[in-house]
C-alpha cells in the first residue's frame, strides 16, 4: 500500500521552495549548497532530499511554479469582460504586484534559468513566450494598426523590460514600494512622460 504523505506536507515544500529561492537570489545558484538550503530552513539535509532528491531538482521547481503561476494570472485577467486597455492595464498591475510578492523567484527565473538543462529550459521558456504573447494580443486588441508594422511582440517586450528588473533598484523599505510605481508604470507605457501621475496624487485629492 502507498504511503500518504504527512500532514503539512505541501506547506513545507512551499517553505523550502521560498527559502531557496531566497539564497539562490542572494548568493546565485552554484553559490549555493544543499547543507546552507537546509540551514535556512531549519531541517537536516536528508529530511530536505525526502521533499527535493538534489539542488537541481529545487531551481528547475521554483522557475517552473513561478512562471506557470504568471500563466494563470495572465488567463485569469484575459477571461474578464473589461474592454482593451482596462485588460492590458490591469496585466500590466498585476505582473508588478505579483513580482513584489515573489521577487527571489523572479530573480532565480531571470539569472538562473542558463543553468537548467536544455530540455527543462526550453520548457520554461515556452511558458514564458506564452505569458509574453497574451500580452502581444492585449496591445494588439488596443492597437490593431501596429500588427501590420509587427510591432506588438516588440512593445510587449519593451513593457516587460520595466517591469522585469525592478527587484534591481525598487528597495522594500525605500519610499516607493511596488503597489505605488505598477500604476506609473501603467501610464508611462500608455502616454509616456506627460501621462505619469504622481504616486499618491489621486489619495490627495480625495482627502
Amino acid at each position: 500500500m502507498a504511503r500518504g504523505r504527512a500532514p503539512g506536507y505541501d506547506d513545507q515544500r512551499d517553505m523550502i521552495l521560498s527559502r531557496a529561492a531566497q539564497l539562490f537570489a542572494q548568493r546565485g545558484y552554484p553559490g549555493t549548497s544543499m547543507n546552507e538550503v537546509a540551514e535556512a530552513c531549519g531541517m537536516s539535509k536528508p529530511s530536505l532530499y525526502h521533499y527535493f532528491r538534489d539542488k537541481y531538482a529545487l531551481l528547475v521547481t521554483i522557475a517552473e511554479s513561478h512562471v506557470e503561476h504568471l500563466e494563470t494570472v495572465v488567463m485569469e485577467v484575459m477571461e474578464t469582460k473589461a474592454d482593451a486597455r482596462a485588460r492590458l492595464e490591469r496585466l500590466i498591475l498585476r505582473f508588478v504586484e505579483e513580482y513584489a510578492e515573489a521577487q527571489h523567484a523572479h530573480r532565480v527565473l531571470t539569472e538562473d534559468v542558463r543553468f537548467l538543462n536544455d530540455e527543462d529550459r526550453e520548457r520554461i521558456l515556452d511558458r514564458e513566450r506564452r505569458v509574453v504573447g497574451v500580452f502581444s494580443d492585449a496591445i494588439r486588441a488596443l492597437r490593431p494598426d501596429i500588427d501590420q508594422a509587427r510591432l506588438a511582440t516588440p512593445l510587449a517586450m519593451l513593457l516587460f523590460g520595466m517591469i522585469n528588473w525592478m527587484f534591481t533598484w525598487l528597495k522594500p523599505d525605500g519610499a516607493l514600494n511596488h503597489a505605488a510605481m505598477a500604476p506609473v508604470v501603467a501610464d508611462l507605457f500608455f502616454g509616456g512622460i506627460p501621462a505619469v501621475r504622481m504616486p499618491g496624487a489621486d489619495a490627495e485629492k480625495l482627502a
